[in-house]
């Protein structure tokens, strides 16, 4: 259970505990090999976990519309402050690309699913409906 630090704006903290409330996971918890279903306001990714922060992602029609081998740093609340290696709902995911200088901030995370089955060889957009 999270307390509030003594150090931190009353608007930090009750994020914290927001995204406590709202579920997430953390990417150290998970294996290798483990494949997320991410679903954000506004497109579907989905991520093959490498271990660590790497990740290969797809789901972006700009970005990644193929799979590509990112660094996910962790989740936002939309400012500077980030959540390490952490897929929050209601944050935002934020993940380095390797074609792309600054780091890529998706729209705010609706639902996530983790070991979502993959056809053999595909990682393409999410299955449960159309990107919008």
């Amino acid at each position: 259970m999270f307390s509030p630090h003594p150090n931190l704006a009353d608007e930090v903290n009750r994020s914290i505990i927001q995204s406590e409330i709202e579920g997430g996971v953390f990417l150290n918890d998970l294996p290798p090999s483990t494949v997320l279903e991410i679903q954000t306001l506004h497109h579907c990714y989905k991520a093959v976990l490498l271990g660590g922060s790497e990740a290969m992602l797809s789901g972006h029609p700009e970005f990644c519309p193929e799979p590509v081998q990112v660094a996910i740093s962790g989740s936002t609340w939309g400012g500077s402050m980030l959540k390490l290696q952490f897929v929050g709902r209601g944050m935002h995911l934020e993940f380095r690309h390797p074609e792309y200088p600054m780091p890529i901030v998706t729209s705010p995370i609706q639902e996530i699913r983790d070991n979502v089955p993959l056809p053999p060889m595909e990682l393409g957009p999410c299955a449960h409906g159309a990107h919008s």
